[in-house]
């Protein structure tokens, strides 16, 4: 019997059993795949938006605000890379500036710090590659970007060590209410909780509609991208914006926290919940548009392309708080863009909701910080030189392209929640992330993982579930 369980081990999941860990409650997260940041919190823009697109009184705007302005704090305490570089809102035509004042003055509303209006000289003295057409910009200082999966998992690997249980592979199947508890049904047996956190991402629609009579109603958004080698590193040192429309804030093209150059993403509203692959017509599109804002778009450097989904509520809202026909099951839906820049503020607010109703007591023994993964290319020559004498296997690189050791794939797979097939381990380490997009270092990244977990190489899979590499051999083993 558990006090509160979590569906969903995103973004949101994690930082709401990151800052429920701060109470003396027994929490855990449910997640249907093999690992954390496994939905729509590993595939999006990486974007920490400043808040001023989100209508004001909303309560997308009030979090977006706010969970930017926590961004700095949770990167330092829990070690995750993220960067203010500013973002751009580019007017291409004189007579959309109107448009672009309306945005100015609403994110001014919504407390954004900072914003002002700069004409086409500063502008291009700002981004030499911005498009010839662009007359203004609207410059959010505050805007940032941060690496997704490196949030996700320090929130996850900071509750894990604060005492929240996870359990991966757990699918609910079915909820509903038995006396003063609530029972879920999941591929793996039943579970009882006094309270239900419901951060299913595109499916949280589906958990409410089995408890509430007042029906919610998500509809996956896909969203297309094209990521571009490190090699173009500088091609855009802001966040560049479309002025936004009804279906958002359009094709981006933004650096990563990596150096890689991130351009997307569509807008495409679809019926399947798991319809994360990508089109040709996207993919086209994504490049079309981005060459509205920039010029000379290197797009001959693309390594990889790809797609998630938004969870998207017909209101275009977050809905967060609990039921009034469901007592102790509260909604964490509808967390589209915005999302991650608000999940600081989201975490918190959920948790502040079940501590409402719980009334329990503060954690004694909670631990708020969490140290990441070892990379040694940060350290001095001499620093690394100490480093591999002590453990050679920092020395030892396996994946080429970003110059990842055998020691932090280790590190990756032995630490809290740690890595368990290919996609964990790139997520954690960026183990094929590269240009040959692990081309040359999945069947050495393959050995590992079956060494240190103690299994056989034909066991280790892509992304859990039925995704196996290996599937055969070729010849008798000796």
């Amino acid at each position: 019997m558990y006090d509160v369980v979590i569906i969903g081990a995103g973004v949101s999941g994690a930082a709401s059993a990151r800052e429920l860990s701060r109470y003396q409650l027994n929490v855990c997260v449910v997640e249907k795949e093999e690992d954390v940041c496994c939905g729509t919190s590993k595939a999006n823009s990486a974007i920490v938006h400043a808040g001023f697109d989100a209508d004001s009184g909303s309560l997308m705007a009030k979090l977006n605000v706010e969970g930017n302005e926590m961004m700095d704090e949770m990167s330092r305490e829990l070690d995750f890379h993220f960067k203010r570089n500013g973002s751009l809102v580019v007017c291409l035509q004189e007579d959309e500036m109107p448009n672009l004042q309306a945005l100015y003055e609403r994110g001014v509303k919504n407390g954004v710090k900072g914003l002002r209006i700069i004409g086409r000289e500063e502008l291009a003295a700002m981004e030499p590659n911005i498009s010839d057409k662009a007359v203004a910009a609207l410059y959010a200082p505050t805007g940032g970007i941060v690496c997704p999966f490196g949030m996700n998992i320090a929130y996850a690997e900071n509750a894990a060590e604060n005492g929240v249980e996870f359990r991966f592979d757990t699918e609910v199947l079915h909820i509903e209410r038995k006396g003063s508890h609530w029972l879920l049904q999941t591929n793996r047996g039943e579970i009882e909780t006094t309270y239900v956190v419901n951060a299913a991402g595109v499916y949280a629609d589906k958990f409410h509609n089995m408890v509430s009579s007042k029906k919610l109603h998500i509809t996956p958004r896909r969203g297309d991208y094209c990521l571009l080698d490190r090699s173009v590193e500088g091609f855009v040192t802001h966040t560049i914006f479309q002025l936004p429309n009804k279906f958002g804030k359009g094709v981006l093209v933004t650096p990563t926290v990596h150096g890689n150059t991130l351009v997307g993403p569509t807008a495409i509203d679809i019926e399947n919940k798991e319809g994360t692959n990508t089109t040709q017509a996207g993919i086209d599109e994504v490049i079309g548009k981005a060459g509205n804002t920039v010029k000379n778009l290197p797009i001959r450097q693309v390594i990889t392309s790809f797609a998630g989904l938004r969870a998207h509520e017909d209101g275009h809202e977050f809905c967060i708080g609990e039921l009034e026909d469901a007592k102790g099951f509260v909604d964490c839906a509808g967390i589209e863009s915005p999302g991650l820049s608000s999940a600081p503020a989201i975490g918190k607010m959920v948790a502040d909701i079940i501590k409402g109703l719980s009334n329990a007591p503060e954690n004694p023994n909670f631990k708020g910080t969490r140290k990441g993964i070892l990379d040694p290319k940060v350290l001095t020559n001499e620093e690394r030189a100490a480093l591999i004498k002590e453990n050679p296997a920092y020395g030892n690189i396996i994946c080429r392209c970003e110059m990842v050791t055998e020691g932090e794939i280790i590190d990756s797979i032995k630490r809290p929640l740690g890595a368990k097939s290919l996609d964990g381990v790139k997520r954690r380490t960026r183990a094929g992330m590269g240009r040959c997009q692990a081309g040359f270092c999945s069947p050495r990244t393959i050995e590992i993982l079956a060494r240190e977990r103690g299994v056989d190489p034909s066991e280790i899979t892509k992304s859990g579930g039925a995704s196996k590499i290996i599937v055969g051999v070729n010849k008798d083993r000796i």
